[in-house]
């Protein structure tokens, strides 16, 4: 049996220690060889360390390389800047990966949705160059940044995700027509790796009829590479053709680190009461798992949650059932069990 993994734990704010708990109680049933040291961040890690990212969670992140983080709230108020963007700034994670695919049982106006989208996580609107024109903020000003490194490592990404997962096609996501310079210097590297990877089908496509298609024929898309801006809001608008962002996993990947996470909010108004849906941070767990080269376990856990979403009698109450979060944690466990005894 290959040793364990060292990783750090982000429990969260609101839902988030309640949905980490079940997380890791699911990752241990499903095989999973994880040695966690939890940190605290968000607005939960204020009364401890005055800092929503405290300096030893970051040193933690750092030497372990692998964190799974539930939802943080960043506090509100002057000098606190989004602890999100904060922790892709600094340790460069500049993929951020989001699958969606059709969940037998999850309610939903589509069945035939499978597809990842892949959003530059580093640049873009989102960089944080931003200030107010005049003294009277009668205006303001904000600038977007893209690089042609930038734009080539997460295009090449995306390229190389999709060979490796069996992906046919990669849809470069724009707003060139109107955007010459930033979105026509990332267009223009696209089509440049584009002709490099010619097994793979490419297109590119304009943000606003990207949006149009999703909505009409989700089942066209395979991979969508996008920018900061356009993949946060694509990545939000096809998760809810799958069901909502309960659940939706995401991942923010870079060359020496990778943290996965629930794309979701911290819920504060349903915190505590036992009802929080975790199948988005327990399909980013399996995420995790794949990650580090634990597959089996990683694929157990999937199978876990398909099954219990699958069940109304088992399902939260956000996709349609009237279950807490132990009774589909439990659920989730009891369909891990069959394949593997059969396979032990």
């Amino acid at each position: 049996m290959a040793k364990s993994a060292r990783a750090t734990l982000l429990r969260g704010d609101g839902i988030g220690p309640e949905i980490a708990d079940a997380t890791v109680r699911a990752i241990a049933a499903a095989g999973g060889r994880i040695d966690w040291e939890e940190m605290p961040a968000g607005k939960g890690a204020l009364a401890t360390d005055q800092d929503p990212m405290p300096e030893r969670t970051l040193r933690s992140i750092e030497k372990h390389r692998v964190a799974l983080k539930g939802p943080l709230e960043t506090p509100k108020g002057e000098g606190f800047r989004s602890v999100n963007v904060a922790l892709r700034q600094r340790f460069e994670l500049y993929a951020n990966v989001r699958p969606v695919r059709t969940i037998p049982g999850v309610p939903s106006r589509y069945d035939k949705v499978d597809l990842v989208v892949v959003r530059e996580n580093t640049e873009d609107v989102y960089i944080g160059i931003e200030h107010y024109v005049d003294p009277r903020r009668s205006a303001a000003e904000a600038i977007a940044i893209t690089t042609r490194v930038g734009s080539q490592r997460i295009i090449e990404y995306a390229f190389d995700y999709a060979r490796r997962n069996g992906r046919k096609k990669v849809t470069l996501v724009h707003k060139a027509n109107i955007l010459k310079y930033t979105n026509g210097l990332f267009l223009e590297i696209g089509r440049e790796i584009a002709a490099r990877h010619k097994k793979i089908q490419f297109e590119d496509i304009i943000v606003d009829a990207c949006a149009m298609k999703l909505v009409l024929a989700p089942e066209r898309f395979d991979v969508i590479c996008t920018t900061n801006l356009f993949g946060d809001i694509l990545s939000d608008l096809t998760a809810g053709l799958v069901g909502g962002l309960g659940v939706a996993p995401g991942a923010n990947l870079g060359s020496n680190c990778a943290i996965f996470e629930a794309v979701h909010g911290t819920a504060p108004d349903i915190a505590g009461q036992g009802i929080a849906n975790p199948s988005a941070l327990m399909l980013a767990a399996a995420m995790l798992l794949d990650h580090i080269g634990q597959k089996d376990a990683g694929a157990t856990l999937r199978r876990g949650v398909y099954g219990a979403l699958a069940n109304p009698a088992e399902r939260t109450r956000d996709v349609g059932g009237n279950t807490g979060t132990k009774g589909f944690t439990d659920a989730v466990l009891r369909h891990m069990q069959p394949r593997r005894r059969r396979g032990g």
